[in-house]
């Protein structure tokens, strides 16, 4: 969020809502910054102002307030030891399970179609790393292969249409 590790809510004095302006942002980071500005004859308070213009930074658009909302929504609660599990971490937490649940997805999507796709990038990628030799583009080419792959294979992992998964429930 802010280089001080706060929160750029609290740091601007503004309430973390979803409906927060441009321009109450640009208020509060002028009311901040005239305040605090290291050029005052005072000498302003520089630690301050680094914190609010980072504030300011991570809450000047829609998009970056909408990040800083969700990571402050994402917090896990804390554990035993006091500390927060990173967001990183979290995600990476999550991606392991889907990774572990692919073989399972294959078994009820599409196997055989996959396994003729993955052999069909293969060979695909391997024809475009012979012709272009040694070439810097062999591994672009190698790559763009392989996401195409990655894009694509998620119908073959989809459940088939007449799997239970996906049939209506009955209703009375």
């Amino acid at each position: 969020m802010t280089r001080a590790g706060g929160d750029p809510f609290r740091v601007l004095g503004l309430q973390p809502r979803p409906d927060l302006t441009d321009d109450e942002v640009h208020a509060a980071w002028r009311r901040i910054a005239a305040a605090t500005h290291p050029d005052r004859e005072d000498g302003g308070d520089p630690e301050r102002f680094a914190a609010a213009a980072a504030a300011y930074t991570a809450l000047r658009t829609r998009f970056g307030r909408g990040e800083v909302l969700a990571d402050r929504s994402a917090r896990p609660a804390a554990t035993g030891s006091g500390r927060r599990r990173p967001v990183m971490a979290r995600w990476h937490g999550q991606r392991f399970a889907a990774v572990a649940r692919l073989p399972a997805r294959a078994r009820r999507g599409r196997p055989a179609r996959l396994a003729l796709r993955i052999a069909v990038a293969a060979a695909a990628a391997a024809i475009a790393v012979a012709a272009a030799g040694p070439h810097p583009a062999a591994p672009a080419l190698a790559t763009g292969v392989a996401t195409w792959l990655a894009l694509t294979a998620r119908r073959d992992l989809a459940p088939r249409d007449d799997s239970p998964e996906i049939r209506p429930a009955k209703t009375r």
